[in-house]
């Protein structure tokens, strides 16, 4: 790690539906190589036992400790899939604490509406392949063991009904196979809406999370492209 990056740090949250963990390994450690920046990795509490809000609490915990040593300016978060839900629900929460926001937000393959089932959701797979292709009742949720009691349109639970004026600027990630393609897209033009700094990135062809598979020539591209906007986004500390 250079030295100009010894004052930065990554918070990364894994992905797995919030009830396993699938991505630790295989999303922090090619960005802490890539960017040349810290990443810790939050094994946050997991569904159904432990359903929202735990996950958020943990990761609040987490930034809280993280603050005591790092200026907010210089700490960025970031996930995939649940990892990417949670993201944007954390940055939510510390909005509505008054604390201080994180530099930067990665949301790679994002969901955040869960009162509604969306439009790629009933189109694809995980895989990518085709669903069912049956039109679910749009005024059914899905059912989920992660949002538990909680009002499906709780604003912290669904950030796409937050407050998000002042958002940090956010890179999401995406792909035209991807069965959270239309809550990623959503969810970028309301932060577009709110006047925030947020890029949207699609990729042709490929399945959800693809960049877990290192096979692919685009998964070395996308993730310089997230190693490199948080490389440009976390402010430098002497």
């Amino acid at each position: 790690m250079p030295d100009t990056s010894r004052g930065r740090a990554l918070i990364n949250l894994h992905g797995g539906g919030f009830v396993s963990d699938s991505g630790s390994l295989i999303e922090g450690i090619p960005i802490a190589n890539l960017a040349k920046i810290k990443v810790v990795s939050v094994y946050y509490r997991l569904a159904p036992e432990n359903p929202f809000p735990a996950a958020v609490d943990d990761v609040i915990a987490v930034y809280k400790e993280l603050l005591k040593t790092y200026d907010p300016r210089s700490i960025g978060i970031f996930g995939t899939s649940a990892g990417a839900i949670l993201t944007c629900e954390v940055a939510v929460r510390l909005k509505q604490l008054g604390l201080p926001l994180p530099a930067a937000l990665g949301a790679f393959s994002v969901l955040t509406d869960f009162s509604r089932p969306s439009d790629s959701r009933q189109i694809f797979t995980l895989d990518g392949l085709p669903g069912q292709l049956e039109p679910a009742d749009p005024k059914r949720a899905p059912d989920d063991p992660y949002p538990g009691s909680t009002d499906r349109k709780d604003p912290v639970l669904s950030p796409l009904f937050a407050d998000l004026k002042g958002m940090p600027p956010t890179l999401l990630v995406t792909s035209t196979r991807d069965l959270l393609l239309s809550d990623t897209a959503m969810f970028h033009r309301a932060l577009l809406s709110a006047g925030n700094d947020a890029q949207l990135v699609v990729f042709e062809a490929l399945p959800h999370a693809f960049w877990y598979h290192f096979q692919l020539p685009e998964t070395k591209e996308c993730l310089e492209l997230m190693a490199k906007f948080f490389d440009q986004k976390l402010a430098h500390q002497n």
